[in-house]
């Protein structure tokens, strides 16, 4: 999901909510599922362990309920998750925006995982497919969805977000329409971090972002990183990131070699650093950035945004900010031009993720700074609590050969 604040620093995450006719694969016989159930797993030994936040803002590690996929549906073993931004802030603040924590909720949406039992109907997937998992299950019925903008949907299943509950488990019941074959070449991590991509893929469409035109990054967390990478892919040039975090800005050097970067002060006003951030592109208007990815939601970087783009330029807002944003320079937005934009998650992003990715286009793969075993998914959490412990994007896996 979109960025969220965490403990004051900025961390960039994803958010919110296909009918976009797509194939996952051939029909190849499935076995079927038995009528909507529970089991507890005890039968092949496996239980679910699967991380709960809770309404009053604790974590827990407890076994949940084995779900029989329904019709067009199928389960899955989770694989690898990833921890997101909102996950944190769905625990330290139990909401995002209308988004509330209202009751015990299994937390997690970037996934990839294995098939191991299909429900009836399903004839694109097979037990054994390696998949991602597009977290969003929109209702295929409202005016949005009939238009293909499902993401927009107000009545969609989004899991992790209470009370529909998440990836971080080990068996997961999902729509088959919503998972995607992933190539042998892929690693289910790789396969996780197609959800953070789905984010970029959907706002860089509406950025204006092109080969050979100057582009700026607001935040150097995950998502402003595959920001920072994709924009690069997309051939923009010159290609500056901001952040609080000197020590986010070394890792985006590395990560991207040829981008700048620029400390944000905090002493300054946001036009204040926004003419400093110009001054990376050159003198003139023309040279100042076409585009800005904004991916912190932070008032005051949406702002520097703002005073960065030169006039008739694209900003996109990717990050998730306070419900009211009361200081934005609307005048100067205005007199110039400027298009103010916002996405809200993702739609029809997976098929082009994985090209991306299985394609060698881009590497994501050295923003995965940690990994855990599902039994010590707490300690992940813990781990990314703190900031002083220089996370960029922790993984959740379950090496385990599960069956039912």
């Amino acid at each position: 999901m979109p960025s969220a604040d965490v403990n004051g620093v900025h961390t960039n995450g994803n958010a919110n909510g296909h009918t976009n006719g797509h194939t996952n694969g051939h029909a190849n016989g499935c076995t079927n599922g038995h009528a909507n159930g529970n089991t507890n797993g005890h039968s092949t030994g496996f239980k679910n362990p699967s991380l709960h936040v809770t309404a009053d803002h604790q974590l827990k590690l407890v076994d949940a309920p084995i779900r029989e996929p329904g019709h067009g549906e199928v389960t899955l073993q989770i694989k690898c998750s990833g921890i997101c931004g909102s996950d944190m802030h769905l625990w330290k603040s139990g909401r995002i925006g209308s988004l509330e924590v209202k009751g015990d909720c299994i937390l997690g949406h970037e996934a990839a995982g294995i098939v191991l039992k299909c429900g009836e109907g399903v004839t694109n997937l097979k037990p054994g497919d390696r998949v991602g998992i597009e977290p969003q299950e929109p209702c295929e019925k409202c005016f949005l969805c009939m238009e293909g903008r499902y993401n927009l949907c107000e009545d969609v299943k989004f899991s992790g977000i209470w009370p529909d509950n998440g990836t971080i488990q080990r068996f997961k019941v999902h729509p088959a329409k919503w998972l995607y074959k992933i190539p042998d070449n892929l690693t289910y991590s790789e396969g996780a971090l197609l959800e953070p991509l789905s984010v970029i893929l959907h706002g860089i469409n509406g950025a204006n972002v092109r080969l050979g035109r100057p582009a700026l990054i607001c935040g150097a967390g995950p998502i402003g990183l595959v920001a920072l990478a994709a924009a690069r892919a997309s051939g923009a040039h010159p290609l500056v990131i901001t952040d609080i975090d000197p020590g986010r800005l070394e890792f985006a050097r590395e990560f991207v070699p040829r981008c700048q970067t620029y400390r944000i002060n905090s002493k300054l006003s946001a036009e204040e650093n926004a003419k400093e951030i110009r001054k990376l592109y050159g003198e003139d208007e023309y040279s100042a950035p076409a585009s800005v990815i904004e991916c912190t939601g932070v008032e005051s970087s949406v702002c520097t945004a703002a005073f960065s783009v030169r006039r008739g330029g694209t900003i996109m807002v990717i990050g998730v900010g306070k419900p009211v944003m009361n200081n934005i320079p609307f005048m100067h937005l205005s007199l110039a031009e400027i298009d103010l934009k916002f996405i809200n998650r993702y739609r029809d992003t997976w098929p082009a993720a994985i090209q991306c990715m299985s394609g060698g286009i881009m590497d994501l793969n050295k923003m995965v700074t940690h990994k855990f075993p599902l039994e010590k998914a707490l300690d992940a959490f813990e781990l990314c609590a703190d900031v002083r412990n220089g996370s960029i994007k922790v993984h959740i896996v379950d090496e385990v050969d599960a069956s039912l």
